[in-house]
């Protein structure tokens, strides 16, 4: 059945449909403000559920998900820069941490059956950038900041794009990097599916 996916991302979109899953798209409108002392996993996961929640209609199978940049578990994720500035202080953060980590949640709501059946998911994606001198590192910076790619991309940088230059190495999922852990959540659709096939949701007839 076609997943209604509620994100404006393209790239989740492309990641899906290249695994051969049949998309209708609605993005909501969420607020995605982090609070003190959260996590940036238990930040990306509620993110994801909140997203989800908006987006629930019946007889449909929902997914919703969230991608935080972070350098340290105590400390505010990094978001999507406002500006090219921000988005340049972001970028040598990164380089000055080594290496940071990536987590992307997904929260995926089958609303089929007489209540809605959730399945929760994240994967954290350690990502090392390239080891350069300071002068190397912000030419670089800036040849990549006039690309404009940094806009609207959690941490400053798409991994996809012109960023794979900066990035030296990835420990864990590349997609999840991108935005979206096929695997994971490809899985949390074949268990769905394996449910249904025990015990099939009736349909909207039968329910009236």
């Amino acid at each position: 059945m076609t997943l209604l996916l509620a994100s404006a991302s393209p790239r989740r979109a492309e990641l899906l449909r290249a695994a051969g899953v049949a998309l209708e798209i609605a993005p909501v409108d969420c607020d995605e403000t982090w609070r003190p002392g959260e996590t940036p996993e238990r930040y990306a996961r509620r993110i994801a559920a909140d997203k989800a929640a908006l987006a629930l209609r019946p007889d449909q199978r929902i997914l919703a998900a969230d991608t935080t940049v972070w350098i340290r578990r105590d400390a505010e994720p990094l978001g999507k820069p406002a500006d090219r500035d921000e988005a340049r202080s972001f970028l040598r953060a990164l380089f000055d941490a080594g290496d940071h980590r990536v987590t992307t949640a997904f929260a995926l709501v089958d609303t089929r059956g007489a209540e809605p059946r959730w399945h929760h998911g994240a994967t954290t994606t350690i990502v090392s950038m390239r080891r350069l001198d300071g002068a190397r590192r912000d030419a670089l910076l800036e040849r990549y900041l006039d690309t404009e790619e940094w806009r609207g991309k959690a941490g400053g940088y798409a991994i996809q794009g012109q960023a794979a230059g900066l990035v030296r190495a990835i420990q864990g999922s590349y997609t999840g990097v991108v935005g979206l852990p096929v695997a994971e959540v490809l899985d949390a659709l074949d268990a769905l599916d394996a449910l249904d096939a025990l015990d099939p949701a009736p349909s909207p007839e039968a329910r009236r």
